[in-house]
């Protein structure tokens, strides 16, 4: 690998691995991708960085301007390190319904944060409306530009890559995509490049069982963080999804200790429940199979959270 001329250079290219005592026998293979090795620890960092160029590119985002989003951490942490490689000031409206150290990251970056509180640190539809509605507020001052992940029309090109990626990585072999749902840009970006190479990937969507409102049940409150907002995201396609899966939070804290100490792979909740999915989707097409899913953040930025918390 040639020396990054800056840390944004550094984004993508990360690992995939392939999962062994997890995976129970008679299923299809399931690899994962190891995005916590990108320079914030998370997947959006592509995101970021692919939306944030597009803007300055058609010249929505001006030199001096400051950047606003709402966030659950992960978008906020990967926007406040493009910003601060770029030269761009950054508010970001969040909430204490998320982990601390996605918080502090951001911060150290030199995000200003403004903070929304939950009930009980539960993520719902009525907190992730409110952190929307302030930072479109904030972002009606002069020179304030909102990033609106939701919304984004670049943000899906960030995940091109990943895709790319998956296919060279398994020498073309990649049967099914697994990932979890929140903007779905992830799903989406991921899931274009992937069946550009193969027109038959089965794709399933995942998302938590407390708020299952993809598959048609109600919503409610949930703790896996950066997924299941409470409504349809404008950019969910279900025509183009295969099948939805649904775990509880308490299931992918479980997975997610499982993976730390049978895999030596330490991620985040929604990971977790990714790897649920992944292990049904791989039942389901079964052996000779290769099914895709992504590790979407590092183990390290849950620390304070209940994930890690218990021993069991």
């Amino acid at each position: 690998m040639k020396i990054a001329t800056n840390v944004l250079e550094a984004i993508g290219n990360t690992p995939l691995v392939e999962l062994r005592r997890v995976v129970p026998r008679g299923c299809g293979r399931v690899v994962v991708k190891l995005e916590g090795a990108n320079p914030t620890g998370n997947m959006k960092d592509r995101m970021a960085r692919a939306a944030i160029e597009a803007a300055q590119a058609d010249g929505r985002l001006q030199p001096g301007s400051t950047v606003v989003e709402y966030t659950g951490g992960s978008t906020g942490a990967s926007l406040a390190l493009v910003c601060a490689a770029k030269g761009y000031r950054l508010k970001i409206v969040t909430s204490d319904a998320f982990s601390e150290e996605k918080t502090r990251t951001t911060l150290a970056f030199g995000a200003q944060i403004i903070s929304i509180p939950s009930v009980n640190r539960q993520i719902t539809e009525e907190l992730i409306r409110k952190m929307i509605d302030t930072a479109q507020r904030i972002s009606q001052e002069p020179q304030h530009w909102w990033f609106d992940q939701l919304n984004n029309r670049d943000a899906a090109s960030g995940y091109h890559s990943m895709g790319e990626e998956i296919w060279n990585q398994t020498e073309g072999k990649v049967d099914a995509l697994v990932q979890s749902v929140g903007s779905a840009h992830s799903l989406n970006g991921v899931m274009d490049a992937l069946r550009k190479r193969n027109s038959d990937l089965y794709v399933a969507a995942v998302e938590p069982a407390e708020s299952a409102i993809l598959s048609g049940r109600s919503k409610g409150s949930h703790r896996i963080e950066g997924i299941g907002i409470g409504f349809i995201p404008p950019h969910w396609r279900p025509d183009k999804v295969n099948a939805i899966e649904s775990a509880t939070t308490e299931e992918a804290a479980q997975m997610c200790r499982r993976l730390a100490r049978e895999e030596g792979i330490f991620a985040g909740i929604s990971s977790g429940l990714n790897v649920i999915a992944a292990l049904r989707v791989a039942e389901r097409l079964g052996p000779g199979a290769t099914v895709a899913t992504i590790m979407i953040d590092s183990g390290l930025r849950y620390l304070s959270t209940e994930v890690y918390r218990k021993e069991q």
